[in-house]
């Protein structure tokens, strides 16, 4: 690989298009997801083999709950039974879980709690699952905490910064460098807002299932080509 080969510290992957692949095989959506959350093991393994430190998924949104019945059941059983596979995969990876656990299973609250557990010394890479999340709920949650601290004189409000306020967020995980949704969807459906500020946006037409290692490379070789500037402008050497 080249020296000057950019790897983003942060990745954060919409995985989306489930659904559509398993229509366009005839089979259940529950079948899509099923065949998404194998994908997500091997891609993971590879993402964090490529030097990338924050791999960030949206699993299930807060707004989720919306679909069918019969849909969120198999997904949240999903959740329950293959968190735990990931651990036994993961080497030295903290996996880590992001949103609100309130309106969840126990089964799944459960996982969470032993994947956390088994993972928390890991200290290499960190696995951050989405679910039950949105971005806003996030942002209002951390202000919620930050509240508490200032009236209760753990913080000074004259010191709340942006590198603070992001320490308030879920598990505060630091700024996306790279944020990729697939399925050509071109929108962020409110999958972390405060941290994605000056992320490079990737929207792959390949739907989740489909987005292998491969596909991954390909994205980092775009990601390359990208010009980070962070507001400043790019002057002549």
């Amino acid at each position: 690989m080249n020296e000057e080969y950019k790897i983003p510290n942060h990745v954060a992957i919409i995985l989306d298009g489930n659904g559509r692949w398993a229509k366009k095989r005839g089979l259940s959506r529950s079948l899509g997801h099923k065949a998404g959350f194998e994908n997500l093991k091997d891609l993971a393994n590879h993402i964090f083999d490529r030097g990338v430190k924050y791999l960030s998924v949206f699993a299930f949104s807060t707004e989720n709950f919306k679909r069918e019945k019969e849909e969120v059941d198999y997904l949240m059983d999903l959740f329950a039974n293959k968190f735990r596979e990931y651990i036994n995969k993961s080497g030295n990876i903290k996996i880590v879980f992001s949103g609100r656990r309130e309106g969840l299973p126990e089964k799944v609250l459960n996982a969470i709690d032993e994947t956390e557990r088994l993972t928390k010394d890991n200290t290499e890479h960190v696995f951050n699952i989405c679910v039950n999340f949105g971005g806003r709920a996030d942002i209002i949650d951390a202000t919620k905490k930050i509240v508490k601290d200032v009236e209760a004189g753990k913080l000074d409000i004259d010191n709340l910064d942006e590198k603070t306020y992001i320490k308030y967020l879920y598990n505060g995980i630091p700024d996306v460098d790279f944020y990729i949704r697939t399925s050509g969807e071109i929108r962020v459906s409110n999958f972390i807002l405060y941290q994605a500020a000056y992320a490079e946006m990737y929207f792959p037409e390949t739907l989740f299932p489909d987005f292998d290692a491969k596909e991954f490379d390909k994205a980092l070789d775009v990601y390359n080509k990208r010009d980070r500037r962070f507001g400043n402008i790019k002057r002549d050497k």
